[in-house]
């Protein structure tokens, strides 16, 4: 497919999106949630995966500086407040990093404290040039899991060792699903390499209405590979929400029944079809569950989409 075809394409596939209908790679599945460990969860918006199939929820959690708190008890019980909060409102894919401090002791915690390894959807990383293996298993000891859904090459650091090993470690079914990350717009042409030449479950990139370079090129090339897109940043590590505080949402923000602006760039993220999962961060519990309710009701098209970004251009 042209890049032209791409894009003309994506275009038309958040047209259907805005009514209700969620088309992904790997077939459309039922766009509600049903159960997870037999409990009726809320009604959230579900995106497939597209080299299997799964659905998962279309917002989760990160925990790049929020969850990173230390022994401090207080906090680590915020953390797990924020967890249930989550869990509570539907969500699923909680992603962490070796380089995020204690973020993965604390979540490790987390899941222990609320009984949820049957709800999480783990989501790690490998960052090293070193040994791979040995880092997977601090990680592994620090979550309290033997098994990952997800496991990344962080920043594509070790990416000729460490893809490898994510593969070797899937082909044994010791993993579940393989990906690489990036940030901040780094590397791209190096994320895009790899994406056309490795058989990728997913994909991490920073995106969000100001970050809209990766619209151009990555996303279709995700959508053509099928290759599941995580959202970092979608805030801008919270400097976009700051910006627009106490500033009035546009008019057609009702429409979408967005009741803040984090909603509102939430649903701007995932009405891109190409977009798997944005996971923001957060300390506080109502904003987890805010931030969840976004994968609920109307989704923007494709013009309107545009407007959220010019308006928000605009007023930052």
């Amino acid at each position: 497919m042209s890049d032209i075809d791409r894009r003309t394409f994506l275009k038309s596939a958040c047209a259907f999106s805005a009514l209700g209908v969620v088309t992904m790679l790997g077939g459309a599945g039922p766009l509600w949630a049903q159960t997870i460990a037999g409990q009726k969860q809320p009604d959230v918006m579900r995106k497939v995966i597209p080299s299997t199939g799964e659905e998962i929820p279309a917002i989760g959690l990160g925990s790049w500086i929020t969850f990173n708190v230390g022994n401090d008890p207080h906090l680590r019980d915020q953390c797990a407040d924020v967890m249930s909060a989550f869990f509570a409102a539907g969500g699923r894919m909680i992603d962490s990093s070796p380089m995020y401090g204690s973020s993965q002791e604390v979540i490790g915690y987390g899941l222990d404290k609320l009984g949820a390894r049957d709800k999480v959807f783990s989501t790690d990383k490998i960052w090293t040039s070193g040994d791979g293996l040995e880092q997977l298993a601090e990680t592994e000891a620090r979550w309290h899991v033997k098994k990952f859904d997800l496991l990344q090459v962080h920043n594509l650091v070790g990416i000729n060792e460490n893809l490898p090993l994510l593969f070797k470690l899937k082909d044994e079914g010791l993993l579940r699903y393989v990906g690489i990350t990036t940030s901040h717009g780094r590397r791209t042409e190096d994320v895009m390499a790899v994406m056309e030449n490795e058989r990728l479950d997913f994909v991490q990139v920073t995106y969000n209405p100001i970050d809209r370079d990766v619209e151009e090129y990555l996303l279709p090339l995700a959508y053509d590979r099928g290759i599941a897109v995580i959202v970092n940043r979608p805030f801008q590590g919270g400097s976009l929400l700051q910006k627009l505080e106490g500033k009035a949402l546009p008019e057609f923000a009702a429409e979408l029944k967005a009741e803040s602006w984090a909603q509102l760039i939430l649903k701007y993220l995932i009405a891109h079809p190409a977009v798997t999962c944005p996971i923001p961060a957060t300390t506080k519990p109502a904003h987890a569950a805010e931030n969840m309710r976004a994968a609920s009701g109307p989704l923007p098209d494709d013009k309107m989409r545009e407007q959220i970004a010019a308006v928000i251009g605009v007023l930052i």
